[in-house]
């Protein structure tokens, strides 16, 4: 496995390179929903740090055998019946899709002394299938979320449609980059710094594109079994 992050970590550096960024300036999460206990720890060893998870109760499970210094990111869709599994543990949740997902974090959080950091997600390919808000009402939403206590909104996250056309996945990631760009310029004090774009089939382009976090499984871990 160490061959295969090594392979990962050299295309990010490539491809920081020719956008003129550092390295250092974009992490690696390694997204191990529904692999073993096994190929994490096998991660681990190789020099990973940070793992993505994608189901609440995976991710509390995973987190009382695994190695306390793991910064554990959840990306998945979160129901906000779920979100007692998830703030305890999660160093930053990326998929904030709607206010009322916001609020139940919020309230969980304050109720429990916990002050997660999290991401908004946006639906910049205009999928029905996608969660996240309307590129349209995203800025509205942001402030509305940055205003909720018990947590630290830092920023953003999309994901490109699964297409073959480099252009349409670059639209994507650059309406995030645009509505970063319109948050900053608002100069409201908000914090905007992190754009969580790219997974194993386009990760490179969302560097390219201003991505300061990838979210790489399959790349790392091979594909998982189908359920």
């Amino acid at each position: 496995m160490f061959d295969v992050i090594r392979t990962v970590n050299d295309k990010i550096s490539t491809a920081c390179k020719r956008s003129g960024r550092y390295p250092d300036d974009v992490k690696l999460v390694a997204v191990s929903k529904r692999f073993p206990v096994q190929r994490i720890t096998e991660a681990y060893e190789s020099g990973l740090r940070i793992f993505g998870e994608s189901k609440a109760q995976e991710l509390r499970d995973k987190v009382g055998v695994l190695p306390e210094n793991i910064e554990w990111h959840f990306i998945g869709h979160l129901q906000t019946n779920k979100v007692k599994y998830v703030v305890p543990f999660a160093k930053l949740i990326h998929s904030v899709d709607s206010i009322h997902l916001a609020q139940a974090i919020s309230a969980y959080a304050v109720k429990n002394g916990h002050k997660p950091n999290v991401l908004m997600e946006v639906n910049t390919s205009d999928e029905e299938s996608k969660f996240g808000f309307n590129v349209e009402n995203s800025c509205e939403a942001y402030q509305q979320i940055n205003k909720l206590q018990g947590l630290h909104i830092c920023g953003l996250m999309t994901m490109a449609p699964f297409v073959s056309e480099e252009d349409e996945i670059r639209k994507a990631f650059r309406k995030l980059k645009k509505i970063q760009k319109q948050l900053k310029q608002m100069d409201l004090g908000l914090d905007v710094r992190e754009l969580s774009m790219g997974m194993s089939q386009d990760y490179e382009i969302a560097i390219e594109e201003g991505s300061t976090m990838v979210r790489i499984g399959t790349a790392i871990f091979g594909k998982r079994e189908a359920v």
